[in-house]
């Protein structure tokens, strides 16, 4: 079945009936080295999920069948309990945070994980409110007003390489992965769902036998937790500054207003053309196309399994994601996020390179003609633009605006229209009060 919530939210639409709950329930991702052999074993268990889920999910047959308010309600506490995990320290608000925009708590590029906590991560971790509406992963999306034939190539999923786009085999990645919460597999989870604090919760919500049953217990649990990433209070108020604006209950200061100028012209910041930011068929923006890009973000050496020269994380085309490891042309490309609540993060990118708005903004105006600034040099000490791409890959990165300047040239943005365009961005967080 598809559950269908109709609570209407001021200035945007209900989520309609008949559309399947969409999730994100990435964890944090680490690697040990051997790192090629750690991502393999970490592919296969995000796999598995998929390969052994019933015909129909949604179907599965409970005792019970709890309301949406109480698979909510179960779903927050099993998001919060620790013992699910192999090391019993580790929850799915361990890596997201919901006093960070369900993302990262701290400014590490990457989070620890695995048996002993001591696995250090290869992805940074991304928020997982605003996804609610991510599509399935496609080669070939097309979803543009006017011109709906226009293929807007790969798009959707879940994860930074969208290799996952059923939201119950999303919320199993983290609770299977070595990498993060480290069960050996899913009979090993019930086991620990059993003997845990939320246990009596969901023997009540599902039926008192349901924890007997490995497959049904398994279901719920996933059931459950992708529910509670559908609470429009927790996952997608849209209570931003910007939200209020769109509503009429607020307005942007001058230097805001520039930013926002700054980032929808397409001669400058070119933002929107990744992340829309206009009201799209009655639904306040996500900021986000759900796309995927290469933006050639540099190396982070701060990354252990990064040590390895010949270790490289490509996105769409691998480790991770093994499905389009012969799309050669696809490698480097990782989704985009959405912009919301993006002022309250402390990494930013898939490798979390960047650890300010300030420093972002640098990056996308001056990569091309500040290069020097972001990368690092050979042996022989030449400049090594886009580092963190095998040379033969390199020319898969994303050139336009506002990339694309000449080296030592102008860059699209000025300094002081980057800290317009971040001021605006801070707009973006949620829990403002209009006045």
């Amino acid at each position: 079945m598809s559950l269908i919530l109709h609570r209407l939210l001021p200035g945007r639409v209900a989520l309609l009936a008949g559309v399947t709950f969409s999730i994100v329930l990435l964890a944090c991702q680490p690697v040990a080295a051997p790192p090629a052999t750690i991502a393999r074993k970490a592919a296969k268990a995000s796999m598995a999920p998929a390969q052994m889920q019933p015909a129909s999910f949604y179907e599965t047959p409970f005792e019970r069948r709890p309301s949406v308010a109480e698979l909510t309600e179960l779903g927050r506490a099993l998001f919060a309990e620790p013992a699910l995990s192999e090391s019993g320290k580790m929850s799915c608000q361990s890596c997201h945070s919901p006093q960070h925009a369900y993302s990262a708590p701290n400014a590490l590029p990457v989070q620890m994980g695995g048996t002993h906590l001591t696995t250090p991560g290869l992805r940074a971790v991304p928020s997982i409110m605003y996804q609610q509406a991510t599509p399935a992963f496609s080669e070939h999306f097309s979803d543009n007003d006017g011109d709906d034939s226009a293929d807007q190539g790969p798009t959707g999923g879940r994860t930074w390489d969208g290799r996952v786009s059923s939201a119950h085999d999303q919320a199993a990645l983290p609770l299977l992965s070595p990498l993060e919460m480290a069960n050996s597999d899913r009979a090993s989870v019930v086991i620990r769902l059993r003997s845990s604090s939320v246990a009596a919760r969901f023997a009540t919500a599902f039926g008192a036998q349901t924890l007997s049953d490995p497959e049904k217990a398994w279901n719920g649990l996933l059931w459950a937790l992708e529910v509670f990433q559908q609470s429009p209070g927790d996952f997608y108020p849209y209570s931003s500054k910007y939200d209020a604006v769109l509503r009429g209950q607020a307005q942007l200061s001058t230097q805001e207003r520039r930013g926002l100028e700054a980032f929808n012209d397409a001669r400058r910041g070119n933002c929107a053309q990744c992340h829309p930011s206009a009201i799209k068929r009655g639904a306040f923006p996500a900021f986000t196309d759900y796309g995927h890009i290469n933006l050639g973000v540099p190396r982070n050496r701060h990354i252990a399994a990064n040590a390895n020269s010949t270790w490289y994380d490509l996105g769409l085309c691998g480790p991770m994601r093994t499905d389009l490891a012969s799309r050669a042309d696809y490698c480097g490309r990782f989704k985009t996020p959405s912009l919301r609540n993006v002022g309250l993060r402390k990494s930013f990118f898939h490798n979390g390179v960047f650890h300010s708005l300030d420093d972002v903004m640098r990056f996308y105006a001056e990569r091309d003609s500040q290069p020097q600034l972001f990368y690092g040099r050979t042996d022989q000490g030449g400049l090594q633009m886009f580092d963190d791409l095998p040379p033969t890959m390199r020319g898969n990165v994303h050139v336009e605006a506002p990339f694309g300047a000449q080296r030592g040239g102008k860059p699209a943005l000025t300094r002081a229209e980057m800290r317009d365009v971040v001021a605006f961005l801070r707009t973006l967080s949620d829990g403002f009060k209009p006045g």
